[in-house]
């Protein structure tokens, strides 16, 4: 029986992403974890986006690589929405970086982690 195959053998059979990955383009490493755990929690991009409260549009752009960059305060709403927490680290200091709505404005906000 063959095993299926990984989210990564699937993407490098596309020749655009292979030789984009091969040189090294850091926009692929995201995209590529964002890919992972959205099949792994079974969520689509709208689903995602819903839970993100991001466009769906936004959602897109990061999984297929075409968003080089991620502001950090979408990267902590979509960590969220996966249940997951964005901790930055130095040494044994940690602060955890937490997505706050106010008067229906996300903020950005840093807290001491434990």
């Amino acid at each position: 029986m063959n095993k299926p195959l990984s989210t990564y053998e699937k993407k490098m059979q596309d020749p655009k992403f292979k030789a984009a990955f091969e040189k090294g383009y850091k926009e692929f490493l995201f995209s590529e974890l964002l890919i992972s755990v959205m099949e792994a929690d079974d969520k689509s991009v709208r689903k995602l986006a819903k839970e993100a409260d991001l466009s769906p549009s936004v959602i897109q752009s990061i999984r297929s690589g075409k968003q080089q960059d991620i502001k950090v305060s979408n990267l902590v709403r979509i960590a969220a929405a996966f249940g997951y927490a964005v901790i930055l680290q130095k040494g044994d200091k940690k602060i955890t970086l937490h997505d706050e709505v106010r008067n229906k404005k996300h903020h950005l906000v840093v807290a001491d982690a434990a």
